[in-house]
């Protein structure tokens, strides 16, 4: 009988290629005080020409994913912490407060990432990594929780190196261990990161896929 969890919960960072010891680690950008699409916790993000981050809206290489902001709420004057960007708020638009976005911007940052489909079993999943596969249901999620509710689209899983992310292995949960049931679970990392020397930079990127 199928246990798996099923929800998404986008792209929840659990390490680096190589064990690297400093895992885990974010860093600081912006987000425009009037952008007004949410990004979500555990959402892949980009950079923009304007020096700000948007969501992956845009055929642009990714930047990272969403750790959780900071801003200054024009209401009560207060600094405020979400987990997410909620895309609509009482942001105060003075521009000495940014939006301040954390960021887990390292290419080789690893992350595990639920699956919207079904494998025969184990071997038939574990044949999926070094393969390239798509997100699925992108830049969705919870208001409540402010979590990404994105999937790892596996009916995409190809050697094309433009899609989204690249498997590089099975996670292993007790939880989630029925491979012919939707909800098992990948660990992958971001194919074409801005932060590898073959990015282009902001303001010439190409209009196909990232």
């Amino acid at each position: 009988m199928a246990n798996n969890l099923t929800a998404g919960f986008g792209l929840r960072p659990i390490g680096k290629v190589g064990g690297n010891p400093f895992n885990n680690a974010t860093t600081q950008y912006e987000i425009a005080n009037d952008y007004t699409t949410a990004i979500y916790n555990g959402g892949i993000v980009i950079p923009l020409a304007g020096g700000t981050i948007a969501c992956t809206d845009q055929a642009v290489s990714p930047l990272g994913v969403l750790g959780g902001v900071e801003f200054v709420d024009s209401t009560t004057g207060k600094t405020t912490f979400k987990n997410y960007w909620p895309g609509s708020n009482n942001v105060s638009v003075d521009t000495n407060f940014p939006v301040k976005a954390f960021v887990f911007d390292d290419p080789m940052q690893l992350y595990v990432v639920v699956a919207d489909g079904t494998n025969t079993d184990r071997a038939t999943a574990l044949a999926d990594t070094f393969a390239n596969c798509d997100m699925a249901s992108v830049n969705n999620g919870s208001t409540i929780t402010g979590k990404s509710s994105d999937l790892l689209d596996i009916s995409t899983a190809a050697t094309t190196n433009t899609l989204d992310v690249r498997i590089v292995g099975l996670y292993e949960d007790e939880a989630n261990e029925d491979y012919s049931a939707l909800g098992h679970q990948y660990i992958v990392r971001l194919n074409g990161h801005y932060n590898l020397n073959t990015s282009a930079a902001v303001g010439t990127f190409a209009t196909t896929g990232i």
